[in-house]
């Protein structure tokens, strides 16, 4: 098999509350290959955003990473602020959910494309100018030259979106992490946005990570899943296996809760209960007090991670070995 671009092992992180540590990650391994499209799923709380700031050394002082992130060979973790930098953008971009909180509100949308322009591909003056019209064509934006001059106010939700990918272009990233991209948007922007970030990844050849809690848009973007819960990965396999034959109860119970927009009507399953906080997590699997299946084993350790069928990793011990 060929390297992974990214290669996440046994990542841990440790936050300082001030009063005492906790725990967010428990041991992360994730690979995620050049020019694929990786899902990262689960409830809030899971673990899915923290990976990847951990990843990108954005947690901040409080924040004691322990494990591996490779990056095409090069260590990330422990990895000197100076060199960070050069990643984030260039290697490695990552858009959020909430643009209007990663815009800066008094600057105009030309300034802030011409300095990531500038920060990444050393570029300035009116070839930054042109550059930035062409990004702002190329994720959908009309009349790019006169929004250049718009300040984030004066945009949609959806706009200021596109504005983010714009941004997050600007560096030719070989890697995009897309966290809840589409949240605060309405459906038929939330659709045109994950259209274009297809044909984006299409066209450059880039990896992409969407990040959601939504399954039926993993469904129809990625080529795999990885279902994060309690700061673990409990399973991870290709997309149509994930959904035709998922194996982990908490993959089963996510996909029982999703309702289907075709064939007879069906009662939808809540899974009960909540996530567990991170200082509060039990002794065994971090499922077990809300699994159907669980059992007195359950609560002996955590579940190690096995293999099944090709590219199939589960961590339960309810499933059947190979």
């Amino acid at each position: 098999m060929a390297e992974p671009l990214v290669a996440i092992r046994d990542l841990t992180v440790d936050f300082d509350t001030g009063k005492r540590i906790v725990r967010a990650l428990h041991g992360v391994d994730l690979d995620v290959a050049p020019g694929e499209a990786v899902g990262l799923v689960g409830e809030s709380g899971s673990g899915k955003s923290v990976t990847w700031l951990a990843a990108l050394g954005l947690l901040g002082r409080r924040a004691r990473l322990g494990g591996s992130v490779r990056l095409a060979g090069r260590e990330l973790v422990g990895a000197p602020v100076t060199a960070l930098e050069q990643v984030r953008g260039q290697q490695i971009a990552m858009i959020f959910q909430d643009p209007s909180s990663s815009l800066n509100p008094v600057h105009r949308i030309g300034r802030q494309l011409g300095e990531a322009l500038k920060l990444h591909r050393g570029m300035d003056g009116r070839a930054a100018e042109a550059e930035a019209e062409r990004l702002l064509d190329r994720v959908g934006i009309a009349d790019g030259r006169r929004r250049l001059g718009d300040y984030p106010h004066e945009l949609s939700g959806g706009m200021n979106q596109r504005v983010m990918i714009a941004m997050a272009l600007a560096g030719e990233p070989d890697i995009l992490i897309a966290d809840e991209p589409t949240t605060a948007l309405d459906a038929t922007i939330q659709a045109q946005i994950l259209e274009l970030l297809g044909e984006i990844r299409r066209d450059s050849g880039m990896a992409m990570v969407l990040i959601s809690h939504d399954l039926g848009i993993v469904a129809e973007n990625t080529d795999r899943v990885c279902v994060m819960y309690g700061g673990r990965v409990v399973e991870d396999a290709p997309i149509g296996t994930i959904f035709g034959a998922p194996r982990h109860p908490y993959t089963v119970g996510l996909l029982a809760a999703l309702p289907e927009l075709t064939g007879p009507r069906r009662r939808l399953v809540p899974i009960p209960g909540v996530v567990p906080e991170p200082w509060n997590l039990p002794p065994g699997c971090s499922f077990a007090p809300r699994c159907p299946l669980a059992g007195v084993d359950c609560d002996a350790g955590p579940p190690p991670v096995v293999g099944l069928e090709a590219h199939h990793r589960v961590a339960c011990l309810r499933v059947d070995r190979p």
